[in-house]
């Protein structure tokens, strides 16, 4: 990479700033904290072409082999079945979510997109399929494309251009923030480094928001084997924490395929209750939280 790099960093997107040394961060109406809720809707490939990176820990009860119908039907079951829970719990809450949405999910899946579309949900980039990472494997036109063509399609299939980005699993290459915002992107959410959202050292604006991995259904579910009976604590210990310390961004992330499944799909109701019992919480989208950033911290 060709970028300059302060000294002490492995890149140049943005410098250290410890919180005890900014000033304080004041969410609308007096909250305390910002909510928000990323849903993924995504598409498994049975057999992804040669050359596609995946997250190597995703592998079914019985290993990694292809095709794995065991596993790609699992989640398939979320499109079809389990994502219709979760938005269940969410109207309950009147949560308004943020979708991650794959380029390939939204055109396989119009009905989810027209489910999401009608309930005021944001929708921001998230790659063409669950089983296509960015990675630095890549050339620059490559990811330039990739990162184009998904964004193309959503706009076409949502109606509305995203302005933010999630990276499938997370990933990217040292050119990757760079890229997002040369195709006018406002914000990626890949980068928890930080419990408040922070302007990344750009040619243009362009914002991290937080999308903190600890509290991530399927990191702490099917990664890290965390009882069942413990999410809602574990999400409500995260997000009091938070809320004492003020100024501070919370985001909780859901995979239908996981989070919606039968036996779960009440102890997200939970958590989301034990959220809702607090006061002076704004929940967002992620878009109206970048916008409230950047208008508290326009430098």
């Amino acid at each position: 990479m060709t970028e300059r790099i302060p000294p002490g960093m492995d890149n140049p997107y943005y410098t250290f700033s410890p919180i005890d040394r900014r000033p304080a961060l004041a969410w609308p109406n007096g909250n305390r904290i910002a909510f928000w809720v990323m849903l993924a809707i995504e598409h498994w490939e049975l057999q992804p072409p040669p050359g596609a990176h995946r997250d190597p820990r995703f592998v079914g009860e019985y290993g990694s082999y292809e095709p794995d119908y065991r596993t790609w039907t699992q989640r398939e079951y979320g499109n079809r079945v389990a994502i219709f829970r979760v938005l269940d719990v969410l109207d309950r809450h009147r949560i308004k979510a943020t979708v991650a949405l794959n380029s390939a999910a939204a055109k396989r899946y119009p009905y989810l997109v027209e489910q999401c579309r009608r309930r005021g949900y944001e929708f921001i980039g998230h790659g063409s399929h669950a089983t296509r990472m960015l990675t630095g494997k890549m050339s620059e036109e490559e990811e330039r494309t990739a990162i184009r063509d998904a964004l193309d399609t959503l706009g076409r299939t949502t109606g509305k251009r995203p302005r933010g980005w999630h990276g499938q699993d997370h990933g990217e290459s040292q050119r990757t923030p760079r890229l997002l915002a040369e195709a006018g992107l406002d914000f990626v959410a890949d980068w928890p480094n930080d419990d408040q959202p922070y302007a990344m050292t750009l040619d243009r604006r362009f914002v991290s928001l937080p999308a903190q991995p600890e509290w991530d259904d399927v990191q702490l579910l099917l990664l890290r084997r965390l009882a069942m009976p413990r999410y809602p604590d574990i999400v409500g210990e995260a997000f009091d924490g938070l809320h004492a310390e003020g100024g501070r961004v919370f985001c909780l992330a859901l995979h239908p395929w996981l989070i919606g499944m039968a036996h779960r799909i009440a102890y997200l109701d939970a958590a989301l209750a034990r959220i809702a019992s607090r006061s002076q919480v704004w929940q967002a989208t992620a878009s109206e939280i970048v916008d409230a950033f950047n208008r508290a911290m326009p430098r």
